[in-house]
């Protein structure tokens, strides 16, 4: 019972900023980390996959409530916009491959996921907690981070507007 009580607050904690951070989104500038390897649905990443595109990174676990609440909104923007320049890619976190992949097909999610079975990659972002959003410019800096479930007309706003400076 003890066992299981830690594992909680563990899950807990990842679900939630350990720098006591609030929801929302901020701006930012800097480089992109390199992302590539293989995707859970089975094909690969590279960063010929989404050089000069704007992108969305989203860090998600199936055990991450916020994550489940965010993700049908996430698969909505990147169908509006993925034939106009967009890459999407999700980062599954420290997770379960089994689930993560019975997550995607639970969700109909169509855009890539790769998986962070060590944190690396979420150390490479100065990932707070889940779910975290980082929207990256044509240049492949990133620009915006949300932290927290994020807020679907927000997503499409901060993506409309790097496409437009891109024109």
């Amino acid at each position: 019972m003890k066992r299981l009580l830690i594992l909680a607050l563990v899950f807990l904690a990842a679900c939630t900023s350990a720098t006591r951070q609030e929801p929302g989104v901020r701006e930012m500038s800097k480089p992109l980390p390199a992302l590539r390897g293989e995707t859970l649905q089975g094909g690969s990443v590279s960063a010929a996959d989404y050089r000069g595109k704007v992108m969305v990174v989203n860090f998600w676990a199936t055990w991450c409530g916020p994550c489940r609440r965010e993700q049908p909104g996430l698969e909505r923007v990147w169908r509006e916009f993925r034939d106009r320049g967009v890459y999407f890619l999700g980062v599954n976190y420290r997770d379960d491959p089994v689930r993560a992949r019975a997550y995607l097909k639970q969700f109909a999610v169509t855009y890539p996921s790769i998986e962070d079975q060590a944190g690396a990659l979420a150390f490479d972002f100065a990932f707070v907690g889940l779910p975290d959003t980082y929207v990256v410019d044509r240049s492949g800096r990133i620009r915006y981070w949300g932290f927290g479930a994020m807020d679907e007309s927000e997503l499409r706003s901060l993506v409309t507007k790097l496409l437009a400076e891109g024109s």
